[in-house]
């Protein structure tokens, strides 16, 4: 029963059949009735999370780097896993990358385009060198395998665990700096004076919107795919945008929430958050799981992209003196992961 539940979670060509023998009517209706089940849970997930952080004194960006991230990137990391069990590694390293990317450069950038964002230095100037520390280290020891192994480059066994060795000290200082900054960090935060909820209630709202995100999304994605190709759209185009967006979608619902409810903090924490549990936890579970093979593809083209759209994130974070992050800075990010996909479609990468 587990196996099977495990199966339909990673293997997207089981969802992909199911759509292809649903009629046209059903299918925009699912996609229609999925939107709505993404919105309220989203709508749950970030009410949730503002009142644990009330509950707890947690600040609301570290909740957002750590148990929204974590939620909305366990499922990614599943999928990874299981399509590294069974022969497909290529596909658990273009999860981990491709939704740094699109995270940052998608996600952020175009939150930044629609609101005005905080910049919150305790955090980020810790998380944020996390960040782009972590996907800096992937690459380092990608590289090094490339020039040290005469037979095509992989990362072994040992890299995943200790990538996921990394993780859990990640989330362990994360909890140590939030402690110690908390009264530095609210200051920044949107005071809230709505009736407080109690603490099995914040959980369950957390929880169950994270679950609604996640499965909505799940379903949305091939049921859209399937409507694009009825439609006439090359399966190249499909692929170069549906892979990438789908498995961004939960941060990508949050963030629209967050944004709308006035919490853009739980974006930023969410977006820093999935970016290193999707190198650490996503690459480094698949990892464990089975060595990775490294595509040539990846050293030209997708880890320059991942580290040009983090380190200017990073730069921005630096420069930004007044605490806030500038609209253009959010159209640069947004403009290189467009540039991204307009490639992948172009060189079929």
């Amino acid at each position: 029963m587990i196996s099977e539940i495990l199966r339909w979670i990673a293997d997207e060509s089981l969802l992909h059949e199911l759509m292809g023998g649903v009629p046209t009517i059903a299918l925009v209706a699912i996609v229609a009735v999925c939107i709505a089940v993404l919105t309220k849970g989203a709508d749950w997930m970030i009410e949730g999370a503002v009142q644990l952080a009330r509950r707890t004194g947690l600040p609301r960006i570290v909740i957002g780097a750590t148990i929204i991230s974590l939620g909305t990137t366990t499922p990614e990391a599943v999928v990874s896993v299981m399509a590294a069990w069974m022969g497909n590694p290529g596909l658990a390293l273009g999860n981990g990358v491709g939704s740094i990317i699109a995270d940052t450069g998608l996600i952020f950038g175009l939150t930044c385009l629609m609101a005005r964002v905080p910049v919150n230095r305790f955090i980020l100037d810790r998380t944020g060198w996390v960040q782009a520390g972590a996907a800096t280290l992937l690459v380092i020891i990608a590289v090094a395998a490339r020039v040290g192994m005469d037979a095509p480059p992989v990362l072994p066994r040992w890299v995943g665990g200790l990538f996921l060795v990394l993780l859990a000290g990640y989330m362990y200082v994360t909890y140590r700096w939030a402690r110690q900054g908390a009264a530095v960090i609210s200051v920044d935060e949107k005071h809230d004076d709505s009736e407080l909820l109690g603490l099995a209630r914040c959980w369950l709202m957390l929880l169950g919107g994270l679950f609604l995100v996640v499965a909505g999304a799940r379903i949305l994605v091939p049921g859209a795919a399937e409507i694009a190709h009825r439609l006439g759209v090359p399966e190249d185009v499909i692929a170069a945008t549906m892979v990438a967006f789908g498995t961004s979608l939960p941060e990508l619902m949050a963030a629209i929430v967050a944004v709308r409810k006035g919490h853009p903090e739980i974006m930023v924490g969410n977006i820093v958050g999935a970016d290193v549990l999707n190198c650490l936890f996503v690459i480094g579970a698949a990892a464990a799981a089975r060595p990775l093979a490294i595509p040539q593809n990846f050293f030209e083209f997708h880890f320059p992209a991942m580290l040009l759209i983090l380190y200017s994130f990073r730069t921005f974070i630096f420069i930004n003196r007044d605490g806030w992050f500038r609209r253009w800075q959010g159209g640069w990010l947004l403009g290189i992961y467009l540039i991204y996909l307009v490639l992948q479609y172009i060189f079929n990468i």
